[in-house]
């Protein structure tokens, strides 16, 4: 890497000293020449070199001389060469007055020179200058004027400054097609004279016009190839390549990938404290996570990212901020809060469309037709101006065509004003339409969003209704059928029909009968809730081996009594979540483990951690579970099979589970080998997540 340095360090001394080695030899040249025609060649090579090497004042210096010599000689050739680098020097200092100026004079005489390439370097040069002032079609006129005689000769460094300027008129007139295409014909030349500032620009501004076509692969092409020719240590370019790169594959629901670059951009734009790189990165954050169901990670970017985007102006990501939002509360159902958003967008969308608006066609062309005719006209009064020669019948025919042009000079004047006149009419007429139009689309709106809320009410009472059913055939069923049974024990009590030996005997199942009652009950009330949406977590710090010590010790007795062996190889650790959920979870575990082991058979818990997470495993060595019942497990409907000692079951237990693990921002699975056995995987993380 130091020979590397070094090198570039050696060869860009070496340029700088051959720059200076050669302007050196055409001062020493210039000093002992005493032709003045000669001192004017060798002054304008010295003036081009000075120019090259960003010596302006002293190219000014020899300006000022080569001007006044090359007047006193009248060449033409040297007043025109000074005069447009001259120019070059006053559009670098952004003197954009005497830069027109000059470069006018010199055009002037080489048209007289017939000097084509010259001329269109010229015309290139204007075309800059219009289009960094903000006159597109001026500047592109200009361009165009330029780009036949460069390409003809092949002048790369021309044709590099001509189509980029094209470029970017183009698109700021927002005519993407033939931005697109002068972009890459930039971007070719740019390759061979391996510009790398232009280059990286052309990529950067090809992605951008790629995904507003919604061309998605080839935006993520070109950022991508920005990324690579940009240094790993350069944050002002990766803060704001990493969100757009983030948002093309957001655009495929590549969420792995979307993640990785949203987040390495949000934290360098955090860094950086650059506000523009965080809008983009915020806003694609919000989307992300929108579009993954964390609503409450996805209020909180969004609502930053709309602060920031009023405070920058930046009205192209409050648009896509105000839809984000109505997209997030009509999720949540705030049909009131959504339509809020809604007409937020819709104002905001007019205004960017009326400074958008393009002059219409017709007016343009209509006013070229007048411009062209008045031109004609001129140039014909100049070529029948009467002189002192001619006749009074010639004079009297010169004033008849005169008259005859004046009228209808005067004729296309009216024409015009009645077409101006009814281009301002069908205009009003317009807005007024458009108006009405924007009136019954809001109306049209607020319907919609009326009706998307009765059908998500209508959704969400038929979903109560559902599980008010559900509930009511598990409690009339599972749980009256365990309830009966402990109300038999208690009658059989009261009635002393029961010896002493006898009620012992029959403890473990009373025991059996209580516990399968409450881990129905909490799966049922968890359920119900889950159902009805009203599950939220409460996480914090707690210890994973006293949740394992505590839940071991309920099912002591039933383990003794199947004639399992249980080995608990808990270990000491932390997890960060809601220890009660966490806690059913392992119940439920430990109860399906019970539930399909044999005697003789082992039941094992362990934890241990694994990239900054806790990992639970309850394993047993029962029957197993088939591979298309593995496919089954988890799923919202009941699925469910009989236990080693015809155990019943109402299958929410697994369900329940991978709903309060993922509430809890976990995973759950399993791995299982019929007739083998089965080990049950819980992995939570150990902090707050980011």
């Amino acid at each position: 890497m130091r020979r590397i340095i070094t090198l570039l360090i050696m060869l860009s001394t070496s340029v700088g000293f051959s720059q200076t080695y050669d302007i050196d030899k055409l001062a020493l040249e210039l000093a002992f020449q005493e032709q003045d025609s000669l001192k004017v060649e060798t002054s304008l090579k010295l003036i081009k070199a000075l120019y090259e090497a960003d010596d302006y004042e002293r190219a000014l210096e020899y300006i000022l001389k080569s001007e006044k010599l090359s007047n006193n000689l009248n060449y033409k050739k040297g007043i025109a060469e000074i005069a447009y680098y001259k120019s070059l020097i006053y559009a670098q200092k952004n003197d954009y007055i005497n830069a027109i100026s000059g470069y006018n004079k010199s055009k002037a005489l080489f048209n007289t020179l017939k000097d084509t390439l010259s001329v269109a370097k010229v015309n290139n040069s204007i075309g800059l200058i219009e289009i960094k002032r903000g006159n597109y079609n001026k500047g592109l006129d200009f361009s165009l004027a330029a780009i036949k005689e460069l390409e003809k000769r092949n002048l790369v460094k021309d044709l590099n400054l001509a189509y980029s300027n094209l470029a970017n008129a183009y698109y700021n007139i927002n005519l993407y097609e033939k931005a697109i295409e002068f972009y890459l014909k930039a971007l070719d030349v740019q390759l061979k004279l391996n510009d790398t500032k232009g280059i990286n620009e052309s990529h950067s501004k090809l992605a951008e016009l790629y995904s507003n076509k919604k061309e998605h692969r080839r935006a993520i092409e070109y950022y991508e190839k920005l990324l690579e020719n940009t240094a790993p240590n350069n944050d002002s370019i990766r803060g704001q390549i990493f969100p757009k790169l983030g948002g093309e594959y957001l655009k495929f629901n590549d969420y792995n990938k979307a993640t990785k670059y949203l987040i390495t951009g949000y934290n360098i734009n955090i860094r950086t404290k650059n506000q523009a790189g965080l809008l983009l990165a915020l806003n694609n954050l919000g989307d992300l996570n929108l579009k993954q169901g964390r609503l409450q990670t996805a209020e909180k970017q969004l609502l930053d990212a709309g602060t920031i985007a009023k405070k920058l102006n930046n009205k192209t990501e409050l648009l896509r901020h105000y839809k984000l939002m109505k997209s997030l509360d009509s999720t949540r159902r705030r049909f009131d809060r959504a339509f809020v958003w809604q007409r937020e967008y819709y104002e905001l969308n007019n205004i960017l469309k009326k400074e958008t608006k393009i002059v219409s066609p017709i007016i343009t062309e209509t006013q070229k037709s007048v411009k062209a005719i008045d031109s004609e006209t001129n140039n014909i009064i100049q070529d029948v101006n009467p002189t002192n020669n001619l006749s009074l019948e010639e004079k009297a025919q010169i004033d008849k065509k005169l008259d005859k042009y004046k009228l209808l000079l005067y004729a296309l004047l009216a024409a015009l004003i009645v077409v101006s006149a009814l281009l301002v009419l069908v205009y009003l007429k317009r807005n007024s339409n458009i108006k009405y139009m924007q009136e019954l689309e809001e109306k049209n709106i607020k319907i919609e969003l009326e009706n998307e809320a009765f059908s998500e009410q209508t959704k969400h009472l038929e979903n109560v209704n559902n599980v008010k059913d559900k509930l009511f055939s598990i409690v009339s069923h599972d749980l009256k059928d365990s309830l009966s049974s402990i109300n038999g024990f208690i009658d059989l009590l009261k009635d002393g029909s029961l010896s002493r030996e006898e009620f012992d005997n029959l403890i473990p199942e009373l025991s059996e009968n209580a516990n399968n009652a409450s881990l129905l009950l909490f799966n049922l009330l968890n359920w119900s809730k889950s159902q009805m949406q009203s599950l939220e977590p409460k996480p914090s710090l707690f210890d994973i081996q006293e949740v394992f010590e505590s839940k071991v010790k309920l099912i002591d007795q039933r383990v003794e009594n199947k004639g399992i062996n249980l080995v608990d190889h808990s270990l000491r650790d932390f997890a960060y979540a809601d220890r009660s959920m966490f806690e059913i979870v392992v119940q439920n575990l430990l109860a399906n483990a019970l539930k399909f082991c044999k005697s003789g058979d082992t039941i094992t818990v362990s934890n241990h951690i694994s990239n900054g997470s806790c990992i639970v495993s309850i394993a047993d060595t029962g029957v197993g579970i088939s591979e298309a019942n593995q496919k089954k497990l988890f799923k919202s409907s009941s699925f469910t099979t009989m236990g080693t000692d015809n155990e019943k079951g109402t299958g929410l237990g697994l369900s329940i589970c991978k709903e309060l693990v993922e509430l809890n921002n976990g995973k759950i699975w399993v791995e299982s080998t019929q007739g083998v056995g089965s080990t049950f995987y819980v992995q939570l993380p150990k902090s707050r997540p980011s």
